[in-house]
């Protein structure tokens, strides 16, 4: 998908004022900005706040990639505060008749619609309709190829703030799994070292970590038993399966024997580590069911506070 030369997504995102008019990725993202969205989400969780902040604003859900945890915390996201939603499936729609993204963006921005939380397999999509979108109309990255799941990356960081505090300078995390191909990944890396994580470290197969410049300042291991020596946080990341068609990875038991998260290797980390996953689970291969459903996971509070990360999200561009 082309719509112009290629664009920068940070420099589409922030106005001349310094305010979000998108948010499209958390990289470069100013850490004030940052922390204002997690405190407002915070606030928002602690006070189970519902307001009508977009009432008579139409916000779209623009997905060409299928969602639940994403889709679903948005839309409810915009109802809590009053907007109309619009939900776009690609599968019934004139895409497939052969209409552009781009096309249908403006199409349906004719009709009103302020805000567009988008989802496609191209890198930089969103980044493109951002650049061609009009004035009041605001985009949201809801994941975008590989390269950024932003919204992702406020809730995960939401969610280690509430366990561990505000402060990440003495913070151990590990980034388990498939970084390559993970846009969550790239997301959660931006937050942290935007929020000063003490050490960021990141395992898996050598064929499923990034050759770029992703991995900057992160201790790079094979071995998941050391990476998980005194963590206080593990983010571990679905193996995508259809990496071992691609010959990346051998068997799914290959893969759990060497990088799945169990409890003996649990304990290896500190006593008070938190476990956290984007979903969706490969449950008995990326992680077991006593780890995934046990006192020191917080992946269903992730799915929780993806609705009230979102909102402060939507009011921040719209409201």
């Amino acid at each position: 998908m082309t719509v112009q030369e290629p664009c920068v997504a940070s420099d589409v995102q922030l106005g001349d004022d310094g305010r979000l008019r998108h948010l499209l990725t958390l990289d470069g993202l100013p850490r004030p900005v940052l922390e204002a969205l997690l405190d407002r989400a915070q606030e928002m969780a602690d006070s189970g706040e519902i307001n009508a902040r977009l009432s008579g604003t139409a916000v779209c859900t623009l997905f060409f990639e299928p969602s639940t945890r994403t889709r679903l915390s948005f839309q409810r996201a915009s109802q809590r505060l009053g907007a109309d939603v619009l939900a776009f499936d690609a599968s019934t729609s004139s895409t497939t008749k052969g209409e552009t993204a781009l096309d249908t963006f403006r199409t349906i921005e004719a009709m009103g619609v302020r805000g567009f939380v988008m989802r496609h397999a191209c890198d930089g999509a969103v980044a493109e309709l951002a650049a061609v979108a009009g004035p009041g109309t605001a985009l949201v990255n809801a994941g975008d190829g590989r390269s950024a799941h932003p919204t992702q990356g406020l809730l995960d960081m939401l969610t280690l703030r509430q366990a561990k505090g505000r402060d990440f300078s003495g913070l151990k995390v590990a980034i388990v799994g498939d970084v390559r191909h993970s846009r969550v990944a790239r997301s959660d890396l931006h937050a942290l070292r935007i929020l000063g994580a003490g050490e960021i470290r990141v395992c898996g197969p050598a064929a499923l970590l990034p050759d770029d410049a992703t991995l900057a300042g992160c201790t790079v291991t094979h071995d998941l038993d050391a990476a998980l020596d005194g963590v206080d946080a593990v983010m571990m990341l679905r193996l995508q399966r259809e990496r071992m068609a691609e010959g990346l990875v051998g068997s799914l038991e290959d893969y759990h024997l060497h990088y799945g998260l169990d409890m003996r290797r649990l304990r290896r980390a500190a006593n008070d580590v938190v476990v956290l996953h984007p979903g969706p689970m490969n449950r008995g291969v990326e992680i077991d069911d006593a780890v995934a459903d046990g006192p020191s996971s917080l992946i269903l509070r992730q799915v929780g506070n993806g609705v009230v990360a979102r909102m402060a999200v939507l009011e921040a561009l719209l409201g």
